[in-house]
């Protein structure tokens, strides 16, 4: 029988609704009995006991918020009586132990990977075309439409038919039909096309807004997350393309690709237009050597790589009440296994930290490592309230009006895709992914500027938690969707892979469907499966121009 309420940690003085409760309606949680005093929406939160104006309010052990006026136990938690509170951390102690998981049954366990020379290994194999600059966009977009249906990477476009369909009825005079045509035609009666390079997952063109006019430091750290995007390891070559004048060099972007390796061995075209002469010579030479890339790119062939290749990118968004007691600590579990099995896992979004930093500190392996942290999230705070901003309106009005009423409470839930392992390094943005175990990643809270970061530091696969529904993609790692909560499973398959509902429910533990998990992103490494955003060629980009952003 599934529960109605639940109380997270034995310190928390409020409850999560599972479900909607009525008001009069009663639960018991862990021997206490609450009555609600009034309508309390799934998601949100109860006071466990009376609370007084001034009283500090917690959950997953963590104060997550204090409340503006009294709540009466069974009371509903709200923006109108509660506002955003955190408790202060300090570099105390490092180095906190921590018990591996048992991680026997996939000791043996591979993966099939594309091999590089540098010794990473890529779930997808991509060729990128990336311009340095906002002025080669239409370029790399010309490129593109000469490309895609050519080499078969065109998904078959059913709005497109759609369309045509309407056309035909309103050439043959049959105008009034068009109002009872409501819906396209079903995928299934579209022929979709056979790729040319069988070993090639696809040519991914990356456009931006990037690359001049704006300060310089922006456009250097868009060179280092482009360099970190042709060095990693789903990318086998790249085109770039170069106007000449922009703020971001060609020198630029090859003193990046210096840092990360002393020897690309990876094909890399860099075409400057202001030297190429006309846009005809440059566009078909480009094409040319793009094209002669693919077929050296698909003589490279998926072979068996251990567990420990594989970076695991955590992102959450469209969250809600559900995310951090189902999909959030499940992906985390997840990671912990990877972490054990000697993978890498990155978690990014340092608004979203804000209220377990002492958490998160203490499981840092060094002293430098925890005052990295620290100098990272306090410079990224101080610029925010600079701006008249600040981390405590990092929330978006679905969070809160699906439970997420400050963002200490959001915080402390997405906090979960960390899982609980030690804390190996700690990164600035554009910084890649050297060590295995956790690595803590600057990023900003927006979904795509976070996603775009992690891939651009070496996550091979990204798991994406939402309890609202999101599209999200990357261009070149796999981008694999976790609901929250089985309704928005059932409502949005198109864009959810795997549903953690049956935590909620109680039919699954977290441990269990972490499991789950795991065996999921073995099949999609892989090449076996698809994630839906990979079915829907969501290819989302967004560099970080490093002002404020949450």
């Amino acid at each position: 029988m599934s529960k109605k309420a639940l109380q997270i940690h034995p310190e928390d003085n409020l409850l999560v609704a599972l479900t909607n409760l009525e008001a009069g309606e009663a639960v018991s949680v862990n021997g206490h009995k609450v009555t609600a005093r009034q309508e309390i929406p799934s998601k949100h939160k109860l006071a466990l006991k009376d609370l007084k104006a001034g009283n500090k309010i917690y959950m997953y052990g963590s104060l997550v918020g204090t409340v503006t006026e009294d709540v009466p136990t069974g009371g509903l938690l709200t923006t109108e009586n509660t506002k955003h509170d955190v408790s202060q951390y300090s570099i105390k102690s490092t180095g906190k132990s921590w018990e591996a998981p048992d991680v026997s049954k996939w000791k043996d366990k591979e993966f099939l990977g594309y091999h590089r020379p540098d010794g990473q290994v890529g779930t997808a194999n991509y060729w990128l075309v990336v311009p340095l600059v906002f002025c080669e966009n239409r370029n790399v977009n010309t490129i593109k439409n000469a490309f895609m249906k050519e080499l078969g990477y065109a998904n078959s476009n059913i709005y497109e038919q759609y369309v045509s369909d309407l056309v035909e009825l309103y050439k043959t005079g049959k105008t009034d039909q068009i109002q009872e045509m409501t819906s396209p035609p079903s995928k299934n009666e579209l022929s979709e096309p056979e790729p040319i390079f069988e070993n090639v997952d696809g040519i991914k063109f990356l456009t931006h807004e990037g690359g001049c006019g704006g300060i310089r430091q922006d456009s250097e750290a868009l060179c280092g997350l482009l360099a970190g995007y042709i060095y990693h390891p789903n990318v086998a070559g790249a085109t770039v393309l170069s106007l000449g004048c922009q703020n971001a060099q060609i020198e630029i972007l090859e003193e990046k690709i210096a840092n990360l390796t002393s020897d690309l061995q990876k094909p890399l075209y860099i075409y400057e237009q202001q030297q190429s002469g006309t846009e005809y010579e440059m566009l078909t030479s480009a094409i040319r050597k793009t094209f002669l890339g693919l077929v050296e790119a698909n003589k490279n062939e998926r072979k068996p790589a251990p567990l420990s290749k594989l970076t695991i990118g955590m992102e959450c968004g469209g969250s809600d009440g559900f995310s951090g007691i189902s999909a959030n600590p499940s992906v985390g579990h997840a990671g912990d296994l990877v972490t054990a099995l000697g993978g890498s896992v990155i978690l990014s979004e340092f608004p979203e930290l804000c209220g377990v930093e002492q958490e998160l500190i203490d499981r840092t392996t060094t002293k430098e490592m925890a005052e990295k942290f620290v100098s990272l999230m306090r410079s990224y705070s101080d610029a925010a309230e600079a701006s008249g901003s600040g981390f405590d309106m990092n929330p978006s009005p679905g969070n809160i009006k699906d439970g997420l009423i400050t963002d200490a409470m959001k915080s402390a839930g997405a906090a979960k895709k960390g899982g609980t392992s030690p804390i190996q390094a700690v990164l600035d943005y554009t910084e890649y992914v050297r060590k295995p175990g956790l690595n803590l990643l600057c990023t900003p809270g927006n979904d795509v500027e976070s996603t775009t970061a992690m891939a651009g530091s070496g996550a091979n696969i990204i798991l994406f938690t939402t309890g609202l529904g999101t599209p999200t993609g990357n261009p070149v790692a796999p981008v694999a969707k976790v609901s929250s909560n089985s309704e928005l499973a059932k409502k949005m398959p198109d864009i959810i892979d795997i549903d953690t509902g049956p935590v909620i429910k109680g039919e699954k533990t977290i441990e269990e469907m972490g499991a789950q998990i795991l065996d999921y992103i073995i099949d999609l490494a892989s090449g076996n499966i698809k994630t839906k955003a990979m079915q829907l060629n969501q290819d989302d980009f967004i560099p970080w121009k490093r002002g404020v952003s949450l």
